[in-house]
């Protein structure tokens, strides 16, 4: 029995081609195309959260500003009128709860710098990566500044 296996055997030679040795390869480039293509979806998305954090940030500070002392206007035609910027922070949050921002971001969003003459305001946003999350740790918070003077013309 022994001898007519082993004659079976000898009948086919044997294998030591290059099947298969590509998969390896194909595997590893696969990977870094996959990484890479990650990295430029997670960095575009960046990108576009730190524009809508200055738009949005743009857009609080004229809401902010445009809050102006009316008497004031009416008395002095030829001076600016002076912005009530008391309620600032408030306008500001408002504006924010308005764009639907999360109440982390409503949190984080707020007057840096507030005067008669203009305001400042810095907006955050909070988002989460799509791939790079894991090397992130979780959450991205990204913030966008703005500033609003009150001019006449």
């Amino acid at each position: 029995m022994r001898a007519r296996v082993r004659g079976r055997l000898e009948q086919y030679p044997p294998r030591f081609d290059d099947r298969g040795s590509g998969a390896g390869a194909v595997i590893v480039f696969a990977l870094v195309f996959i990484s890479l293509a990650a990295f430029v979806i997670d960095g575009g998305l960046s990108i576009s959260q730190r524009e809508r954090a200055a738009d949005i940030a743009e857009q609080a500070a004229r809401y902010a500003a445009q809050d102006i002392d009316r008497e004031a206007l009416y008395e002095n035609v030829d001076e600016p009128a002076p912005i009530n910027y008391e309620n600032c922070d408030a306008r500001v949050k408002a504006f924010a709860r308005e764009m639907d921002m999360s109440g982390a971001d409503v949190a984080g969003t707020h007057c840096v710098a507030a005067s008669a003459q203009g305001v400042e305001v810095q907006v955050q946003l909070t988002y989460s990566p799509v791939f790079t999350g894991v090397f992130y740790g979780g959450d991205v918070v990204v913030r966008g500044q703005a500033v609003a003077e009150n001019e006449v013309g």
